[in-house]
C-alpha cells in the first residue's frame, strides 16, 4: 500500500474513535515528515496527540518505511479552515480577507455548511447633526469567498 494512503487510512480509523477531533492538515514530505495538525470541537490536549500519533507509529514499521511523525493542535496563528472550526469560535472575533483582498473584523454568530454570519460593529456619522453613533450590523460571507481567516487576539 503507498505510504501516503497508509497513514491517511491510519488516522480516518483514529479519528473515527474520537468524533470531537478533526483533521486540519496532514504534510508529508519529500524526505517522508509527516506532520499532522488536528483541531476539536472542545480544543485538543496534549493526551490526544500522543494517542493519534500512537496510532499512526504503532501501526507503521519503521524497518519497511523510515519516517518522523509530528501531531500538533492547531494554534491561534493558524487560519480557521473548516465549518467546524468557525462553528467551535462562535462569539469570537475574526479577521477575515476575502477573495477581492478586502478585509473584515466582526464576531462569529452562525456558522452552517454554506457560510458564516458575522456581526460587525463600527460608529459612522449620524444622519443628521454632529457626532456618530454605534451601528452593529449582520453580515453573510460564504465560505468561497474567504481566503483567508484568523481569531483575532485581543489584550
Amino acid at each position: 500500500m503507498e505510504f501516503r494512503k497508509r497513514i491517511e487510512e491510519l488516522l480516518n480509523d483514529f479519528l473515527e474513535t474520537r468524533k470531537d477531533l478533526f483533521l486540519i492538515d496532514l504534510k508529508i514530505s519529500a524526505g517522508d515528515d509527516i506532520t499532522v495538525i488536528l483541531d476539536g470541537d472542545n480544543g485538543v490536549s496534549l493526551q490526544d496527540c500522543l494517542d493519534a500519533s500512537r496510532a499512526i507509529e504503532f501501526n507503521m514499521d519503521r524497518e519497511e518505511h523510515d519516517f518522523s511523525l509530528q501531531v500538533m493542535s492547531a494554534g491561534l496563528s493558524e487560519p480557521l479552515t473548516t465549518q467546524r472550526q468557525f462553528a467551535k469560535n462562535i462569539g469570537r472575533e475574526i479577521e477575515v480577507l476575502l477573495n477581492d483582498s478586502s478585509k473584515i473584523e466582526g464576531e462569529i454568530a452562525k456558522a452552517d455548511e454554506e457560510k458564516i454570519t458575522l456581526i460587525l460593529r463600527y460608529r459612522k456619522p449620524k444622519d443628521i447633526g454632529k457626532g456618530k453613533v454605534d451601528v452593529e450590523e449582520e453580515k453573510e460571507i460564504p465560505y468561497s469567498e474567504i481566503k483567508k481567516a484568523l481569531v483575532t487576539i485581543k489584550f
